[in-house]
């Protein structure tokens, strides 16, 4: 009986022709974060749980994948921890490390540990895959690439500005039509204070950070079923529903909260970010929602989410302003702001819509046909002198019939081959078809690579 294999739910394999287009929205990417100056790094796939534990909240606490201890794991544990099925004690004896949640608590962690080699305010960015133990479903994997791009050791909001431009010029490269909302925390916090349920500040940004995906009136009943009274909720109801401009959105949370000292300090900050948006000309619309919260418990400031106009998928870039994620290291009033690429989403999004260009489909520029060892020499050199200009060629293996030889090239999307036979070997010529229209064209072997360029 043959053996099904399979990878596990949420996660995929990637053959080449998906690797082409991964690498060119990567490739892409990485071109915009140099082009602002900042510097690549990498953390280890799995982080101590200490380090992830308690940072995500516990929505995010419970989507951690664990790793069991090596050796014998069930060693440490205690008959009174089965008895009760103490399941937090169990882990906490079985498991020592986790799989990484995101990429941004793992870099607060870099940052304490490699603060005497670091100069601030530091500029990095990461594109490594990060794992959630989250249902899967369209859009939502439990391993999958994020592209983070963050500046730490800086309070000033010229930094968010920056952000805005990155995700604008990201997208524009890409071709994606977005648009780009955000809020701020104090904000949230002030509407919390005005609504009279301060206390309650996490878990009302916890539902509202729901609210795309549930809708508003179960985030209402989850809202009840945290303590908020009816009234709180109808205080609510107008900022969550609120469908006004962004200069009518500032009206109407400065007349909810401008009394409150957080949520003032959140709107000076607002007003700050939008007038470098409107100072500067930027090809994305971006808009004030009250309703934005990001559920992370380590946002403070800013935050930032990204949709995408012409396709129904959830967030496909976002981020926020953190103050105080090294101090829970114990690095204190070292604040960062970062956002975060979401490439399988993105990928998804350009699938699509179809904006992949066709060059992402090509696994070569030009292939030489085989017609036996005589001709294959001539072949190996042309092609050296082809890679040596950057120009990506192959050989086909073996000698085999043109038709076998010519249809691995239109599989494969190579859009020219070219014939060297005992002719042009002994002519110094070759044969070059362009795979798109058939035509073929005879010119001297020197002359290949301005041909092909």
């Amino acid at each position: 009986m043959a053996i099904q294999v399979s990878t596990p739910k949420g996660t995929r394999d990637f053959g080449p022709a998906e690797m082409n287009r991964r690498n060119y929205i990567f490739n892409t990417i990485k071109e915009v974060f140099h082009a602002y100056g900042f510097s690549q790094i990498e953390t280890p796939a799995m982080e101590n749980l200490s380090t992830l534990l308690g940072k995500y909240g516990n929505e995010g606490d419970k989507l951690l994948f664990k790793i069991l201890n090596s050796g014998d794991f069930t060693s440490k544990i205690s008959q009174d921890d089965l008895a009760s099925q103490n399941y937090i004690g169990i882990t906490n004896n079985i498991s020592e490390k986790g799989l990484r949640y995101d990429l941004t608590v793992p870099f607060a962690r870099f940052v304490v540990q490699h603060r005497n080699d670091i100069v601030f305010p530091f500029k990095r960015y990461q594109i490594q895959p990060v794992w959630r133990a989250d249902k899967p479903q369209k859009g939502r994997y439990r391993e999958f690439y994020q592209c983070d791009v963050d500046i730490i050791g800086s309070k000033s909001l010229l930094n968010e500005f920056e952000l805005i431009q990155i995700i604008d010029n990201v997208f524009a490269k890409l071709g994606i039509s977005v648009t780009l909302k955000i809020n701020n925390r104090k904000i949230l916090s002030g509407i919390a204070e005005a609504i009279g349920e301060a206390d309650k500040f996490v878990a009302i940004t916890v539902a509202i950070d729901k609210i795309d995906k549930i809708g508003l009136e179960k985030v209402e009943d989850e809202l009840r079923a945290n303590g908020l009274s009816d009234d709180a909720i109808a205080k609510l109801r107008p900022i969550l529903t609120n469908k006004g401009n962004t200069d009518e959105t500032f009206q109407l949370i400065e007349s909810v909260i401008g009394n409150t000292e957080t949520g003032k300090a959140g709107i000076e900050e607002m007003n700050v970010i939008f007038g470098y948006v409107k100072a500067h000309k930027l090809g994305i619309n971006v808009e004030l929602d009250l309703s934005l919260a990001r559920g992370l418990n380590y946002y403070t400031g800013a935050i930032f989410e990204v949709k995408a106009n012409d396709v129904e998928i959830g967030s496909i870039c976002g981020g926020g302003r953190y103050d105080n994620l090294t101090g829970i290291f114990g690095l204190k009033d070292v604040s960062g702001v970062g956002v975060s690429f979401g490439a399988d989403r993105i990928y998804d999004v350009m699938t699509q819509l179809d904006l992949f260009p066709k060059q992402t489909d090509e696994y070569s520029k030009a292939l030489f046909v085989n017609f036996g060892q005589a001709e294959e020499c001539a072949c190996i050199e042309i092609a050296g002198k082809l890679r040596n200009q950057g120009i990506s060629c192959e050989i086909f293996p073996e000698k085999s019939k043109l038709d076998k030889q010519f249809k691995y090239a239109d599989s494969h999307n190579i859009p020219y081959v070219i014939i060297i036979g005992e002719n042009e070997v002994c002519n110094k010529t070759a044969t070059i078809k362009d795979m798109a229209t058939g035509k073929q064209t005879s010119i001297p072997q020197d002359e290949i690579i301005n041909f092909i360029k």
